[in-house]
């Protein structure tokens, strides 16, 4: 479970107005005359002609209701300023390159375009120039960044000198575009057609796209070919002899066997398989020997050696029985495999020829349960690859990860069974201040320091994201970021033995920054963190001003009701993200307060910019974002104390957090709201039903509302039985009375009795984790008891609701719901 528009283009609006003009705010309802749930555009109100235009059959009755009870000024004010907090940019990825002139930065982001309900992707470059003397560093920014219309994803090539840009298509006719391009100009291009391969997979656990090293080849995981289906001819016959009779008039193509999919996000994706292009003559090849039960992604080159086989290394996850959800969930089984691609016994650097049999294909990783993000150390003599194994053999969706490494061949012959070393163990129980476990989810292209031993990686620390150096040769780990942060850092790339990071506060828009490695007189490498030029994010006056007076800082809270069955790591205080404004201080009145809890419930809300939040602390909400007992970042111990306990455990720790706010004066008890998605969202419910007193308002996005209706619906039914009951041999694809007697149990609807408070529902029709008749059980049993409810509807989005106009209007909502109960 995660964290948590419906039109794709604008019709009968005169250019783009809305998005300028101050009188605006969105519709959504149920279309009486179609019997459908849709969605409007944000307006001007004086175009609408308010009080005389709108009808029940135009817009529902449940928009002309909130339209009555809510002033279209606040709609108006409100709609101004989230559109300027929505629209900062992201920084995604960056890359270094050396040339003759010296290092070049290439930085890859995104912004979101409401209109198209996108995200924009676009490239800034920019030159490095470094003083010795003084150690300061400038960026030369070009004067503007070049946006990458249409572009699925895009990978520069080793030396840097050409840029590979992947155009997906919009529909299942068109082919995928391969672009090549240097420094200068468009050199190649090459249109992919359907009956080679799908679409590219560009992100999510199967995306791969990787250079070789002497850049004639790119291999890359797309989906493959359709499997043909049965083809009737225009008397209704079936006929074998299908070729162009799909085209006659009065032919169809049949349905063909139900396929089994990875779940949420991957919905009509088909499987994902392994191709390598030339790109000088623009050929590709299907690699073959890999089974279809196989699922690969991440794929890399084995280093390359004259006379030595070529291998692809790649992840790959079974699926042969039951593809469970994969998007979020690490607790999947995969493991490393290489297949050769060359066969260096021929002396021919060519492809191996189609027509001979496959190579053979080896797991690399049989002794554990999971392997993924394969990547070779510097000189080639190591793969390492990450491994969530307590997720695995647990069931916890995600856990504390470990780094591993093997011997790769210097002949390239690869045997039978291979030893697996750890270099980074799971965490049970950190000592305080100590390292808490590795949580990284992936590892750049080139992570390695010029001594070719020192890799360099981010993970989760508690509730921020630090930036790691690791000595493969000692095992020695430190913190390369800085210590007395309470910021999240995240590096980019490298630049030599130098940092480029990004790094960002839940009041501070992301920037870039610089570290310089310094060693200490006993030869331990540190850095020094420097500010940049940044032109890349110039915030409106609006946003400045609304971020310029918030503060923040990690409360330590102690938990209730200590069990003597808890592990040491489980009775540790779990930590608060508190967000305030100085000038309540100075009033010595506290703002209201938004309690945010994440989902999953094994994920974690870092001390990081969030665009949406960051509105709301804007508009007078201080803000409480729990990390309660089973998050990311504080060991395997505190992490597993949870499963078997949600709605109760999970419910306290919130509940602690709240009165322990309260007790230090931070929190107004009479003004406090709830907000949170999927997990967040089962526990958004569960507390206003637990504590019905407690809250004014509350908002819920794709809400886990009742387990044992979501059971044998959602894409992970064993994250149910797991979580109910902290055990994965549980599940079963047919529940027992007694499963959902205790999915009930265990889930926000057995306290529909008690709850009180107002509520606010998001919820996507495309949801496959959450469906959304979990969330409208729940909606139309508050309104059988008379609870004031509000739903919005968002008909093509799926579990995370986080399309640009779907994030837009949901927190235009919640802010104008919470301001409606907190009497802002």
């Amino acid at each position: 479970m995660t964290n948590s528009t419906g039109v794709e283009g604008v019709e009968n609006l005169s250019d783009a107005a809305w998005l300028q003009n101050p009188g605006l705010y969105t519709l959504g309802g149920y279309h009486q005359q179609s019997r459908s749930y849709q969605m409007y555009f944000p307006v001007p109100l004086q175009k609408v002609g308010l009080q005389d235009q709108l009808t029940m059959d135009s817009y529902g009755t449940d928009t002309v209701k909130d339209l009555d009870q809510t002033s279209e000024e606040e709609y108006a004010t409100q709609s101004k300023l989230i559109k300027e907090f929505i629209t900062i940019p992201s920084i995604d990825k960056a890359w270094i390159f050396n040339s003759g002139s010296g290092p070049q930065a290439m930085v890859a982001m995104s912004q979101a375009n409401l209109l198209a309900n996108k995200r924009r992707k676009f490239m800034l470059s920019g030159h490095i120039s470094k003083e010795s003397s003084n150690l300061s560093v400038n960026f030369h920014w070009a004067p503007f960044p070049v946006e990458m219309t249409g572009a699925s994803a895009f990978a520069p090539s080793p030396s840097g000198l050409k840029l590979l840009v992947v155009r997906n298509p919009d529909d299942k006719e068109s082919p995928t575009k391969f672009e090549i391009w240097s420094s200068s100009q468009l050199e190649k291009e090459f249109h992919i057609p359907q009956k080679v391969h799908g679409s590219v997979y560009v992100d999510g656990w199967f995306e791969g796209i990787s250079w070789n090293s002497d850049e004639t080849c790119v291999a890359y995981v797309a989906e493959e070919p359709s499997l043909p289906k049965p083809t009737f001819d225009h008397l209704g016959y079936y006929t074998k002899d299908n070729v162009g009779l799909d085209k006659a008039i009065g032919s169809w193509k049949g349905q063909g066997d139900w396929e089994e999919e990875w779940g949420e996000a991957y919905a009509g994706k088909r499987q994902p398989a392994l191709f390598v292009i030339n790109v000088d003559s623009g050929e590709v090849e299907h690699i073959k020997g890999v089974p279809r039960s196989i699922s690969v992604g991440q794929v890399v080159w084995s280093p390359s050696s004259k006379g030595v086989a070529e291998y692809l290394v790649f992840a790959g996850w079974l699926g042969d029985k039951r593809k469970f959800g994969i998007k979020y969930c690490y607790n999947r089984p995969c493991s490393i495999y290489a297949i050769k691609f060359r066969d260096a016994s021929s002396g021919s650097d060519e492809p191996k020829d189609d027509a001979k049999e496959a190579f053979p294909i080896h797991n690399l990783t049989k002794s554990i349960s999971s392997g993924f993000s394969p990547l070779f150390s510097k000189d080639g003599k190591f793969l390492l690859f990450l491994s969530a194994k307590t997720a695995v053999d647990s069931g916890a969706h995600w856990g504390t990860e470990s780094l591993h490494k093997i011997n790769w061949p210097s002949d390239g012959k690869l045997s039978e069974s291979t030893d697996i070393v750890d270099l980074i163990p799971v965490v049970n129980c950190p000592d305080d201040g100590c390292f808490p476990g590795l949580y990284v989810t992936g590892l750049l292209s080139d992570p390695w320091l010029s001594d070719g031993h020192t890799l360099m990686l981010s993970s989760y620390w508690h509730s921020c994201r630090v930036i790691l150096s690791l000595n493969m040769l000692s095992g020695e780990l430190s913190r390369a970021s800085p210590n007395d942060s309470d910021c999240s850092w995240s590096v980019l790339a490298l630049d030599g033995d130098d940092i480029v990071a990004v790094c960002s506060s839940p009041v501070s828009v992301p920037e870039i920054k610089y570290g310089k490695k310094v060693v200490d007189p006993a030869g331990r490498p540190s850095w020094q963190w420097l500010d940049i030029q940044n032109p890349i994010f110039k915030s409106s006056e609006k946003v400045t001003s609304g971020l310029s007076s918030l503060e923040f800082k990690i409360l330590k809270v102690p938990i209730s009701n200590v069990s003597e069955c808890l592990t040491k790591g489980a009775k540790k205080p779990i930590e608060a993200i508190y967000v305030s404004s100085s000038k309540s201080k100075e009033n010595g009145i506290c703002d209201p307060l938004a309690v945010i809890v994440h989902g999953g419930p094994h994920s974690i809300a870092p001390c990081s910019f969030s665009k949406t939040l960051a509105y709301l602390s804007s508009i007078g909400y201080s803000l409480l974002i729990v990390n309660y007992r089973g998050s990311l970042g504080f060991g395997e111990d505190a992490l597993q104390s949870l499963p078997g306990k949600v709605g109760s455990q999970d419910v306290n720790d919130v509940l602690s957090a709240v009165d322990h706010a309260v007790e230090m004066g931070l929190a107004d008890p009479s003004r406090i709201t709830v907000l949170g998605g999927s997990h967040g969202g089962f526990l958004t419910t569960h507390l206003i039903g637990q504590a019905p007193n407690k809250f004014v308002a509350a908002a819920a996005r794709n809400p886990v509302c009742n387990l044992a209706s979501m059971v044998g619906i959602t894409d992970i039914p064993d994250w149910c039985f797991f979580e109910a009951y902290g055990d994965r041999t549980r599940y079963t694809e047919a529940p027992s009375p007694e499963d959902m007697s205790r999915f009930h149990q265990m889930s926000p609807i057995s306290h529909i009795s008690k709850v009180k408070t107002p509520t606010l529902f998001l919820l996507g029709t495309m949801d496959l984790r959450v469906p959304i008749s979990n969330g409208i059980q729940y909606v139309r049993a508050l309104k059988e008891k008379g609870i004031e409810v509000k739903v919005l509807v968002f008909p093509n989005d799926n579990h995370p609701l986080d399309r640009p106009q779907t994030d837009y209007e949901s927190f235009l909502n919640i802010a104008v719901w919470f301001n409606k109960y907190c009497k802002l």
